[in-house]
C-alpha cells in the first residue's frame, strides 16, 4: 500500500472510531434531540456528532445559547433511558436555532 493509503486508516483508527464510540453511549443524534443545558433548561436542538457551527464542541457537549434561559451554557443529550413523556414535552416548548 501507498504511504497515503497508510495514513488515512491510522487516521480512521485514532480519529474516527473513537469519535463513533464517544458520541452514541446512549444518547439520540440527529433532528429534534432532547437537551439539557448545565442549568437545566430542557429544549430541542439538531444534534450531529463532529458538527457544530452555532456553539463549541467538547467531546460529548458543547457550549451553546440555551433558548429557555436565553444564556450561553454547556449543553449535553439526555440519555435515552431519561426520555419520559414528561421530559420531551417540556424540551417540545422551545427549539434553538436550526442548524447543527
Amino acid at each position: 500500500m501507498h504511504t497515503y493509503t497508510w495514513f488515512v486508516l491510522l487516521w480512521a483508527l485514532i480519529v474516527i472510531v473513537p469519535i463513533l464510540y464517544l458520541t452514541n453511549q446512549g444518547k439520540s443524534r440527529g433532528k429534534d434531540v432532547v437537551v439539557r443545558c448545565s442549568r437545566g433548561h430542557l429544549y430541542m436542538t439538531i444534534w450531529i456528532p463532529g458538527v457544530s457551527f452555532k456553539g463549541a464542541r467538547w467531546i460529548n457537549n458543547r457550549y451553546q445559547r440555551c433558548p429557555v434561559g436565553k444564556h450561553w451554557a454547556w449543553t449535553e443529550r439526555v440519555a435515552k433511558a431519561e426520555l419520559t413523556p414528561e421530559v420531551i414535552s417540556e424540551a417540545q416548548k422551545f427549539h434553538d436555532i436550526r442548524i447543527p
